[in-house]
């Protein structure tokens, strides 16, 4: 994909790559899935990095923008599903 993912320009390197690495998690729920479980470690470290609700939002909204990929809903399903699943999201 040619986009750039959203940042801060607060964060450090590391929190960059740790966000990057989520958005890179989301992109693969979409197009080959990912197990449930690397999906929500990389969410519990996007989180100890973006940890306001608003922001949250703010970043998920720019990152559909440009990918056409939704973090909230894949999130939200893979809360929903069972402990060892496959995470594989349709694009709308």
């Amino acid at each position: 994909m040619e986009y750039q993912y959203p940042f801060s320009l607060d964060w450090t390197t590391d929190e960059i790559v740790d966000v990057v690495h989520f958005y890179q998690a989301i992109e693969k729920a979409y197009e080959t899935g990912i197990q449930k479980s690397e999906l929500m470690n990389r969410y519990r470290i996007f989180k100890e990095i973006v940890t306001s609700k608003a922001e949250e939002k703010k970043f998920d909204k720019e990152f559909e923008e440009v990918s056409g990929y939704s973090s909230y809903r894949t999130i939200k399903k893979a809360k929903e599903s069972e402990v060892h699943s496959l995470i594989k999201m349709r694009s709308s």
